[in-house]
């Protein structure tokens, strides 16, 4: 009897082999909704190229044991809502969303959610509380609440004469920007500067509002970083050149492009971040057991050819604090 049951034990085990290699080497699939982004812009190809390095050395490899699907819907919240859609046929493992209006798509899906440069994930409704987020749902925050203090304080170092500042933002895509308000009229006061709201729902509002700026001496602006307002940056900077405005920018991706100042969190180092997350709940852990993380730190990227060209000179002080000086 002892041989038989070997030999069923055996058989049993034999059968089975191909359906434990098979669930281990079953694929996983992730979808990335790059929002403000269309495809091939350079931005979202380094961010993409960090996440996956990123996974890389946690053990997943894109197109072996993980498929990762990119949507690149760019700034409009029709097209987010599509490419959301879309997506939600797929029924991916993990979603990463990138920014607050594609993150307010997905959370309806009932899918793992990572967000990443979500500025208010407790005021958007998207966790309960940064330490404690419920639901199923976490991911990285990209400012802190007095960032728009700091922004002023920066802007005034570099255009000491500055008198009148813009804070541009698109309410549709930016529904946090109150919290940068408060905290730049806050600042304001003690630099002698005024701070003005600038709300743009069109990217043909965005020239007359700069010009607006530039009618009188002492004008400048502060935009935030939001999808809106990122994916028209190349109007931006050609207009703050074209009128002389001074001005800093909450997102990476002006500096680089002749933009004066930009003072903001890594945006591949927050992607490189949620590669850690993504492999965590892979792995069994559940989003809502997963701290919302805050920045570790800001990198300030001065433009030294953009203060050239509107006079300015940048202090030391900048100099020496500075992460990268463009020349």
């Amino acid at each position: 009897m002892r041989r038989r049951e070997l030999i069923t034990l055996m058989g049993a085990a034999v059968v089975s082999w191909p359906c434990v290699v098979q669930a281990q080497q079953q694929k996983r699939r992730l979808a990335v909704i790059q929002s403000g982004l269309l495809p091939g812009d350079a931005d979202g190809q380094r961010e993409m190229a960090a996440f996956e390095r990123g996974l890389n050395e946690l053990g997943w490899k894109p197109g072996t044991n993980i498929d990762i699907d990119y949507y690149w819907p760019g700034a409009e919240i029709g097209s987010i809502r599509n490419a959301t859609a879309d997506m939600a046929r797929t029924r991916p493992d993990v979603v990463i969303s990138r920014s607050t209006p594609a993150t307010a798509a997905v959370m309806g899906t009932g899918m793992p959610i990572i967000f990443l440069l979500v500025a208010d994930p407790v005021g958007s409704g998207f966790v309960q509380s940064i330490s404690k987020p419920g639901h199923n749902v976490t991911g990285f925050t990209n400012i802190e609440n007095s960032m728009a203090g700091k922004w002023l304080v920066l802007l005034k170092e570099a255009a000491p004469t500055l008198k009148r500042v813009g804070l541009l933002f698109n309410p549709a895509t930016a529904p946090f920007a109150g919290i940068f308000l408060r905290a730049a009229v806050q600042a304001a006061q003690p630099l002698g500067v005024s701070v003005k709201p600038i709300p743009l729902s069109d990217a043909n509002e965005i020239k007359p509002a700069l010009a607006d700026l530039a009618s009188d001496p002492g004008g400048g602006f502060m935009v935030i970083a939001e999808i809106f307002l990122n994916a028209h940056r190349e109007l931006i900077v050609s207009l703050a050149a074209k009128y002389r405005l001074p001005a800093i920018y909450g997102n990476p991706n002006y500096a680089p492009i002749g933009g004066l100042i930009s003072y903001s969190v890594n945006y591949p180092e927050l992607y490189r971040r949620a590669a850690d997350y993504t492999d965590r709940i892979l792995k069994g852990a559940k989003p809502s057991d997963l701290p919302v993380q805050l920045p570790e730190r800001f990198e300030l990227v001065i433009n030294l050819k953009t203060a050239k060209a509107l006079g300015l000179t940048f202090p030391q002080t900048m100099f020496a604090t500075a992460d990268e000086v463009i020349e």
